[in-house]
């Protein structure tokens, strides 16, 4: 019987726990983990020992045989050998549903934050945007402005980015204007009107903040390497939407979430 090797494990157990509806930190909790144990198993980079997947197999409803069978699709059968633990509570949905008013409101918000900084021009207000909402799902694992990401050329696109803010243009809320930064020209986004900051809850506004803080000083080139080595990105393939819940595996320096209090 040819066995999986670690990283094959892995996949399979992150396809298995969302194939039964738990987020990393429900299946943590159930089989007594930390969070950031699982999360580096998820990856491949942390062994599992017998024990453990015993717990697994009890909660997720799996054949031990069939999951170390690098032949076997543990996904397809109809019948468990395991019993499953029946959860009661609503799913939790990583996929955002798309709300215009609140990514309008979200987008404007950050846009009127970086006016006065002439480093940032209309990529690195997407690019600071994408991070404000992968830290925010990943410390309250809810969606800030409500977007899909797809990756493109290596770097996180809201899905209908253009047609987005051509209406926002159309509505004269923005205008867009070509800047000079160092040797390029690049498009600048340029507010008409404040955003509504009754679309935003407190700790939104406060991510978005924080985001800008730390990138305040931040070049195009700069957050462009950052954001390529961010897990989500690194995870995802090209032209793929780019999943909320990858965020749940990113490391130093990257992660935002304190782990350490979850597991008080």
């Amino acid at each position: 019987m040819e066995q999986l090797s670690k990283q094959e494990l892995a996949r399979k157990l992150v396809q298995l726990r969302k194939s039964k509806g738990y987020s990393q930190e429900e299946l943590a909790k159930a089989i007594d983990m930390s969070r950031p144990s699982l999360a580096q198993i998820e990856l491949g980079n942390r062994n599992i020992d017998l024990f453990e997947i015993q717990k697994m197999a009890s909660i997720l409803g799996f054949s031990i045989d069939e999951l170390i069978n690098a032949n076997e699709s543990i996904l397809s059968e109809p019948e468990m050998m395991y019993s499953t633990i029946k959860k009661t509570e609503t799913l939790r949905n990583n996929l955002p549903s798309f709300n215009t008013s609140k990514f309008n409101n979200t987008f404007l918000y950050l846009i009127e934050k970086t006016a006065g900084m002439p480093n940032i021009c209309e990529k690195g207000v997407i690019g600071r945007l994408y991070l404000a909402d992968y830290n925010y799902y990943e410390i309250y694992e809810s969606h800030l402005s409500s977007s899909r990401y797809i990756k493109r050329s290596n770097y996180p696109l809201p899905e209908g980015i253009e047609t987005i803010i051509q209406q926002l243009i159309k509505n004269e809320y923005v205008v867009r204007v070509k800047t000079k930064y160092g040797k390029q020209i690049a498009n600048r986004i340029i507010p008409l009107v404040q955003s509504d900051l009754t679309q935003l809850r407190a700790s939104e506004k406060e991510v978005i903040d924080q985001v800008l803080t730390q990138t305040s000083n931040w070049s195009l080139p700069s957050i462009e390497q950052y954001i390529q080595d961010d897990m989500p990105i690194k995870i995802s393939k090209e032209n793929e939407m780019i999943d909320y819940e990858f965020a749940l595996y990113r490391g130093m320096p990257y992660s935002v979430r304190n782990y350490e209090s979850d597991n008080v």
